[in-house]
């Protein structure tokens, strides 16, 4: 096993840990716990960010270079490093256990499905020829940030939704978090489906295909612009806009998930 592998996989445990301190810190309600979660949730960053930076270094030693965004293994890990990353810079907002808790449980849930995706056995692998475009970075990158905001605003409105289980969690902030989130995650978004527009006419001679990808994109895109759209011109805030921020992540995960396994299409090589 390559160590940007084990990397990977000791930082599944972490999450699995977090979790576990998640849980201990409900039942004993220690602040020590908390400290023990910032620095797990760090040491977690520390090591996707290390085992990322290997497995780019090795596959120039391969003689096929790329940045490691070229398949669903790599796309997992880079969509958990997306969360952690700002996790982790807005400490600050985003200081509750109740939101660590559902954002280690999302990450866990992808690291785990990482460990077992089929293209984990086949290695660093060198591009297909679509691949072969620095426009593969920007579109792949634009599109994980805001995926990564997207599921901080679904945790926020995850637990807006069943607030009054969480009496010390104030919903006006999990509100607030959720809006700005998105506000953060539209235009990565947009940027995501406009500069892979450009690179599906460099490879395919198309700018648009309607490819179950592309189509599941636009509706993830239509979803997060009513949510602002309503914000904005009827106010539309609470649980109408958790729930429509609910929807919008579950068009994400549909997308990344169901087309990418069920769905054949031009994008069939990210699996």
């Amino acid at each position: 096993m390559a160590m940007d592998d084990k990397i990977f996989g000791i930082t599944t445990l972490l999450y699995l840990f977090l979790c576990f301190a998640h849980i201990l810190y409900f039942v004993l309600k220690k602040e020590k716990i908390i400290l023990i979660i910032w620095a797990t949730l760090w040491t977690a960053l520390g090591l996707l960010t290390t085992g990322l930076i290997l497995r780019w270094m090795e596959s120039y030693k391969l003689g096929i270079g790329h940045v490691p965004l070229s398949n669903l293994y790599e796309s997992l890990i880079f969509f958990v490093w997306s969360i952690n990353l700002p996790l982790v810079i807005l400490k600050k907002k985003l200081y509750h256990p109740a939101i660590t808790c559902l954002v280690s449980v999302v990450a866990l849930f992808l690291m785990g499905f990482a460990s077992i995706s089929p293209s984990i056995e086949k290695g660093i692998q060198p591009l297909v020829p679509a691949l072969k475009s620095n426009w593969l970075h920007i579109h792949v990158i634009t599109c994980f940030i805001a995926y990564g905001a997207f599921t901080i605003s679904f945790v926020c409105s995850a637990l807006y939704l069943t607030g009054y289980k969480w009496k010390t969690l104030p919903l006006k902030m999990l509100e607030e978090i959720n809006y700005k989130s998105i506000i953060i995650g539209f235009p990565m978004l947009t940027s995501g489906i406009i500069t892979g527009a450009v690179w599906a006419q460099y490879a395919w001679g198309s700018y648009w295909r309607w490819d179950p990808k592309e189509t599941w994109s636009l509706v993830t895109w239509i979803v997060y612009a009513l949510f602002l759209h309503v914000r904005q011109t009827r106010n539309w805030r609470g649980k109408t806009a958790a729930i429509i921020s609910v929807a919008g992540f579950l068009t994400v995960m549909f997308n990344y998930f169901v087309v990418n396994f069920i769905l054949t299409g031009l994008h069939s090589y990210a699996t």
